[in-house]
């Protein structure tokens, strides 16, 4: 079973620190790799990591804050020094194509790849982008300016062939794709084999939700219920609650009450605020409301 890889690049809030980064992170699911928000400095993370690059394909932006897209121009331009050719694809709000348009017509204008806008409406739950081995889907949230998560989604997989069941009835090839699909075998003497005596059952979907940045809010609960991983901002402790409030940013506490109420298998948190130089005490209080918690940290891998 393969597992699903996320790199955190960057995952800190607005304010860069010598820790944290602005955010980016690069997700890789059945052999193709995503990149969620590309905050300024997202390409030297990618080269001090020795990260290869070559299957990214797709580009989410969560909104259009400075700290979840100033990096994108400089990697465009880096992608075309390197002489890249394949399209790239960026989904975000209609505004950054827009914006961004100026600077690539200036600085990039030579690239010898194809640049894709993909708008996206933040405020719908919507499918902004499949493929015949994944789906990705809006969240919204609520933050300043429109926003939106992302939830990753494994499609149905076939189920696993029993070898020693396969040569005992001698299945013919021609028949293997039907039944991992869950087809029963026919002999040819006319004799009907139940699928469930050739096969065992598929690996589960894996699932993956990233929200930054938002406001406490329990309208995503049932549209991340049960994911294997959750990446949720948790940029103050809960004594800025009132900051928090302000700003529509979440508190650790109130992070890990949406991980609790979704039953989620993990919890990262990140988009720290550069107030914090230690995030120990986000750690506690996150950890006080829900056990399976961990810290985001810049130039981390996880697996799940």
């Amino acid at each position: 079973m393969e597992n699903v890889r996320l790199t955190i690049l960057g995952c800190g809030s607005a304010l860069p620190t010598r820790r944290n980064f602005p955010s980016a992170q690069l997700l890789e699911m059945r052999g193709k790799q995503f990149l969620l928000d590309c905050g300024e400095g997202t390409q030297i993370r990618l080269r001090q990591m020795k990260i290869s690059d070559t299957r990214l394909g797709h580009i989410f932006i969560s909104h259009l804050h400075g700290d979840h897209c100033f990096g994108l121009i400089g990697l465009i331009s880096t992608f075309g020094m390197l002489n890249r050719t394949a399209d790239l694809h960026i989904h975000a709000h209609p505004d950054l194509e827009r914006l961004l348009k100026p600077f690539i017509e200036y600085f990039c204008s030579d690239v010898p790849f194809k640049i894709l806008f993909h708008p996206i409406n933040p405020s719908k739950h919507a499918l902004v982008y499949e493929d015949r081995s994944l789906s990705v889907w809006s969240i919204p949230l609520k933050h300043r300016v429109p926003t939106c998560g992302y939830l990753f989604e494994e499609k149905p997989k076939e189920r696993h062939i029993i070898r020693e069941m396969i040569d005992f009835y001698r299945v013919p090839v021609a028949w293997m794709r039907r039944i991992k699909q869950g087809e029963d075998y026919v002999t040819e003497e006319g004799e009907r084999v139940p699928n469930q005596r050739l096969t065992t059952a598929a690996d589960p979907p894996k699932r993956f939700a990233y929200c930054s940045d938002t406001a406490y809010n329990e309208q995503m609960v049932p549209l991340i219920a049960g994911v294997d991983c959750l990446y949720h901002e948790a940029t103050f402790a809960e004594s800025e609650l009132v900051r928090a409030g302000k700003t529509l940013h979440c508190t650790a506490r109130q992070t890990a009450e949406i991980a609790r109420l979704a039953g989620v298998k993990k919890l990262i948190l990140g988009h720290y605020s550069a107030r914090y130089p230690d995030h120990q005490m986000i750690y506690e209080e996150a950890k006080a409301v829900f056990p399976h918690v961990v810290l985001g940290e810049d130039m981390k891998t996880y697996e799940f």
